[in-house]
């Protein structure tokens, strides 16, 4: 099993829905042809999507950051935790449904719920994104088995 890298989209290629047919415009994606670009990034526009946990639904994506690196989403999770936003790295996503807008990651509502609160004045820094990375790294180890980035 490769070591998990919470901040890097763990297969590029689901952000393009995982599809193989005709291309469709409507969707802004080439389903047809889901090879993602040799350095690794997505070119997808995941703002607006719906974001779903292993349990249900936890938000919107409000932002989404496609950075080598330093690739997350930032999610507005509205009236189920008080309108409070949270950051999601890339690795954390599962697939992605084009046809239904929505955000596939692998963890439950709860683990979104306990994660670091989202702070978009420090997540430039590194002791910030260091803290973040670390809960979402840890939090496979507390996963119940046949879930993470090995199932």
């Amino acid at each position: 099993m490769d070591m998990f890298d919470p901040w890097t989209w763990r297969d590029p290629a689901a952000l393009a829905g995982g599809y193989s047919g005709v291309p469709d415009e409507d969707l802004g994606v080439d389903t047809a042809a889901p090879t993602p670009p040799p350095d690794g990034r997505a070119d997808v526009d995941l703002t607006g999507y719906h974001v779903e946990a292993t349990d249900g639904r936890i938000g919107t994506v409000d932002e989404a950051n496609h950075d080598t690196g330093t690739a997350h989403l930032v999610v507005d999770t509205g009236p189920w935790i008080f309108g409070r936003k949270v950051l999601l790295p890339a690795g954390t996503v599962d697939h992605v449904d084009h046809r239904e807008r929505t955000v596939h990651v692998d963890r439950t509502r709860q683990q979104v719920k306990d994660s670091p609160a989202y702070d978009p004045d420090t997540f430039t820094q590194s002791g910030y994104r260091d803290q973040v990375g670390r809960y979402y790294t840890d939090s496979y180890a507390r996963a119940e088995p046949g879930t993470g980035p090995d199932r």
